[in-house]
This record gives C-alpha cells, structure tokens and sequence, in this order.
C-alpha cells in the first residue's frame, strides 16, 4: 500500500471514530431492520468499494447493485454482527477477515420496508470469494472516487411509490448504475469525506 493510500484509508478510519452516526427507532413504522458492509480495499494504489449485483431470485431490489447485507436474525447479537454474517453467507468473506472501522447513519427505504444499519469495513484483496448463487450474481467494484462530488457528482432520481414521489442520487461508472438505498447510503458516507481528503486524477 502507497503512502498516499494509508493516508486516504487514515482518513476515513478517523472520520467514522469521531463522528456518532444517526439511528432509527427500533419501532420505525413497523420496519424490519437489516444491516450491510460497505466494504473498501486498496488496489493498484487506489481505494475501492466492492459491491454485489443481486440475483434475479432474491426477493427484494432483484437485479440492483447493493451492499452485502441483509435481514436481522434473532440470533444476532448486534447490527455489525448481521452485516458480517450476511456478508459471509452472500460472499464467502470471513467476518474475522473484514475489519469494521464505523458505522453510518441508518437510512429507512420505503420500497422493501426496511431500517438499513450501513457498516464500513476494510477487506483484503484479492480474496477467495465464493458467491451465494441464490442472491448473488457477481461481483462490481468502484474506484471511491467516482461517488465523491466533482465531475462525478451524483445525478438526481425521481420516481413513484405508493402515490407519493421519491427522489433521490444516482451514480454511473463503466456501465453500471447505482440507485436506491445503496446510493443514499454512499452519497451520505461521501459527504463525510468529500473535503477531507485528496483525490488522484483519474486513471492514475
């Protein structure tokens, strides 16, 4: 890892430690809870987030690029406890091999009914990942970069719900689009950053 990577993942770690992150009432609109890793890593000297495309059998956002995560069971002794579990049964990462290094603010997502609890974990890469097929239909990764105001800047969504109008950011790299929850989520992690740190110019 660069120096100048060490500095940027320093940053982050920092920024998430002194901050305490927004949270939802347990009893939110009758919501059920779930929790997701952000997981970030470093290749090729740039910072990375790795993301999910969601197979077309899940039950919820079929085909969406997402975070790994997923309900809370029961069993689960805390939101980070149900992000890492659902992030191994969906990716094959081990919780001991993701390091946990914040937490964001919960979002609510009016689609699926669902407080979302986002955690931000570092990860080694590469990784042997094995992949749930049932909910996971590939890998995408994204240089952080691209989700930090700029010329990246996140573009606005609209759309309808139940009668009433939603709107929200999008991102766009190599193709993919990422909306929804899963777009919230890093527009908000990225405002925390966006004049903390600096950013390499593109491709380098």
């Amino acid at each position: 890892m660069s120096a100048e990577e060490e500095c940027f993942l320093d940053v982050i770690v920092k920024t998430l430690a002194g901050r305490s992150p927004e949270k939802i009432a347990s009893d939110y609109r009758g919501y059920r809870h779930s929790a997701v890793l952000i997981p970030l890593f470093s290749h090729h000297g740039e910072c990375r987030v790795l993301f999910t495309k969601r197979s077309e059998t899940v039950e919820h956002h079929k085909g969406q690029i997402s975070f790994p995560g997923g309900a809370v069971d029961a069993e689960d002794e805390s939101f980070e406890e149900t992000a890492l579990r659902e992030t191994w049964e969906e990716i094959g990462l081990r919780p001991g091999d993701a390091c946990v290094v914040g937490r964001l603010d919960d979002i609510a997502t009016v689609a699926s009914n669902f407080v979302i609890h986002p955690y931000v974990g570092l990860i080694p890469y590469p990784y042997d990942f094995v992949l749930s097929p049932e909910e996971v239909e590939h890998l995408v990764t994204m240089p952080l970069r691209v989700f930090i105001p700029g010329e990246n800047a996140a573009r606005g969504c609209t759309f309808q719900y139940m009668g009433e109008t939603f709107h929200g950011p999008t991102f766009t790299f190599d193709g993919q689009v990422i909306w929804g929850a899963t777009a919230r989520i890093m527009d908000k992690f990225v405002s925390l950053l966006a004049d903390k740190i600096p950013l390499p110019p593109e491709g380098k």
